[in-house]
């Protein structure tokens, strides 16, 4: 997994990382498995307006990177847009629990191995105000998949196969708006719940104040799943589970064990009865209960990372890959807000 930490503005981070990539002779274009084609353009293109209105931040990032890349904004914002809401797609499972003081999230990032070398954790440091440092991995350059922020907001996503994509913000692009824009779980609802969406996902939700939730979205519309007595935990994989949100899934698509791993989280969540101690949130991450993350990699899908985030103790721990071969260390390097 690689390593980066960002400070400056979104245009001087955004320079900089690409000139860096740049100086290692390494271009994001000529990096990604599946071709820019026309259809991603024209999908950037509509998007752009959504982009405008709601995040223009992140597209001076992305014109700092084409300018560090020497390519053409239209190329960045091309493979950028259209991820998560076209092909190809990732796993991903994701849980959060809060209970007797103790606030969880925990996260395995389910991608094609030969996406590891490129894998990266990001520190960013914002020198202007209106957008809060954090901390997040992704496979996706600019975008975040999961992540914490410095007032111990944590958020993970699960990608959902789509009935359609319609022009707005994608899974990676939301996350990410919401460490930088966000407080609470319940400031990233409301905020979602006024975004246009490009994509269909899972957001779990997990804030220092102890409220977890999980919202099913899509272009079609949103859906916020609470814990219960009964269930006092929320965890997601790559299906909705909402009867409003089920009808907006593609029926029969190849979604990586994701009725298994749902169970599996399930069933080892609702034992402890959303008690969870980080190290048993790790070893549930690691399939020590059930199928999690026991793939083959030959087969071209694996676990390329996983992640706890400790919100009660403003600690975070991640394993680089299969957390099954893979042992979990404390990472120290970003300050957060705990309970």
């Amino acid at each position: 997994m690689l390593h980066e930490i960002f400070e400056g503005s979104h245009y001087e981070i955004g320079a900089s990382f690409g000139l860096s990539l740049t100086r290692q002779n390494r271009f994001l274009l000529e990096e990604i498995p599946f071709p820019v084609t026309e259809e991603r353009r024209q999908f950037a293109k509509a998007c752009l307006p959504a982009y405008r209105a709601h995040f223009p931040e992140i597209l001076e990032e992305i014109a700092g990177l084409a300018a560090g890349q020497q390519c053409r904004e239209e190329e960045i914002q091309a493979l950028l847009f259209g991820m998560y809401a076209l092909p190809p797609a990732c796993g991903c499972s994701c849980f959060a629990v809060s209970r007797d003081g103790q606030t969880l999230l925990g996260r395995n990032s389910d991608f094609d191995p030969a996406s590891e070398p490129y894998n990266t954790n990001v520190i960013y440091r914002f020198s202007q105000g209106g957008s809060c440092d954090f901390t997040g991995n992704t496979t996706a350059f600019l975008e975040m998949e999961d992540g914490l922020n410095a007032h111990g907001l944590a958020v993970g996503l699960t990608f959902v196969v789509p009935t359609g994509a319609e022009p707005g913000l994608n899974a990676g692009m939301l996350l990410r708006l919401f460490l930088e824009k966000c407080r609470t779980t319940a400031e990233a609802l409301a905020m979602l719940k006024r975004l246009p969406i490009a994509s269909s996902q899972t957001f779990t939700l997990a804030d220092a104040k102890g409220e977890i939730a999980l919202a099913e979205c899509s272009p079609q519309g949103v859906e916020a799943v609470r814990p219960t007595a009964e269930h006092p935990f929320v965890c997601a994989t790559n299906r909705f589970c909402s009867g409003k949100m089920a009808g907006f899934q593609r029926p029969g698509a190849e979604t990586w064990h994701s009725d298994t791993r749902q169970r599996t989280m399930e069933q080892a969540l609702s034992s402890c009865r959303g008690r969870l101690t980080s190290r048993e949130a790790q070893e549930l991450l690691a399939g020590k209960h059930g199928f999690l993350c026991q793939y083959d990699p030959a087969c071209g899908t694996d676990t390329v990372w996983s992640v706890v985030y400790d919100l009660s103790r403003a600690t975070l721990y991640r394993a680089e890959g299969n957390p099954s071969r893979c042992p979990f260390f404390q990472d120290s390097r970003f300050a957060f807000a705990g309970e």
